[in-house]
């Protein structure tokens, strides 16, 4: 079998390469991942690195495929080394990063980002997804913090226990366009928009460009680029190619 760790839109466009997809087992952590692709053999939850060994032998894995989010670093991490304890070939893929628009505030890591809106006063928009919402809440203080979340009961959930109250969360599902994130800011009168660097095909530019047509700081927290494959395609012919050999 060819594991393929998903959850992203590269996952689901590798996925629609094959037209044979019985030598396909797809994972991905959440519900709200599983519902972004095709129908096929996929499989909820998460996978520490021991899960994932016994996950190769139990499923007679050939090649890991990893299309995780580009955040998700110990995913990557562990997936990578899983596949070199069991001895099996390990494709990653790299999402390009964002060209920056120069307003941009870029932050290095999650920690810097968290420091920066401590020392910030005003309404944040966060685009950041619910992983982070509880940290950002507990330095919330007497600002606005509106979370832009997907529209699932889990996504609900956590907001409701964080005491984010309906008037500061956005369920919506995207891709959002420039123009509906400009329209988003501008009703939430909003000072600074929070952002992972989640590339062109994460949305990032359509956030940037609005923030700048409204005069809005932007607050992106970074990523190291990893090594891998950027065409899809290529990766789906050496994956066969490796599956078969």
């Amino acid at each position: 079998m060819i594991w393929v760790i998903g959850g992203t839109s590269e996952a689901r466009e590798f996925i629609n390469l094959f037209e044979n997809r019985e030598i396909l087992i797809v994972t991905v952590a959440t519900e709200d991942g599983r519902r972004i692709l095709s129908e096929g053999n996929i499989l909820t939850g998460r996978l520490d690195y021991h899960d994932m060994v016994s996950f190769i032998r139990e499923n007679t894995i050939r090649v890991l495929v990893d299309l995780s989010h580009p955040y998700a670093v110990e995913v990557s991490n562990n997936a990578e080394m899983a596949a070199a304890a069991e001895g099996i070939p390990y494709l990653g893929f790299s999402r390009s990063k964002t060209e920056w628009v120069k307003e941009a505030i870029y932050l290095d890591s999650f920690d810097s980002c968290m420091d920066k809106v401590r020392e910030m006063e005003g309404t944040f928009f966060f685009t950041t997804g619910v992983k982070t919402l509880p940290d950002f809440e507990r330095i919330r203080g007497n600002n606005r913090f509106v979370h832009r979340i997907i529209p699932s009961q889990e996504s609900l959930g956590i907001c409701t226990e964080n005491n984010v109250s309906l008037e500061d969360t956005v369920a919506l599902l995207g891709p959002f366009s420039r123009e509906l994130n400009t329209a988003l800011f501008k009703e939430y009168s909003v000072d600074y928009v929070v952002m992972k660097d989640s590339g062109t095909r994460g949305g990032t530019m359509e956030k940037l460009l609005a923030c700048r047509d409204l005069g809005i700081v932007p607050l992106v927290i970074g990523r190291s680029e990893k090594e891998g494959y950027r065409d899809l395609v290529k990766m789906k012919i050496d994956a066969i190619g490796l599956f078969k050999g």
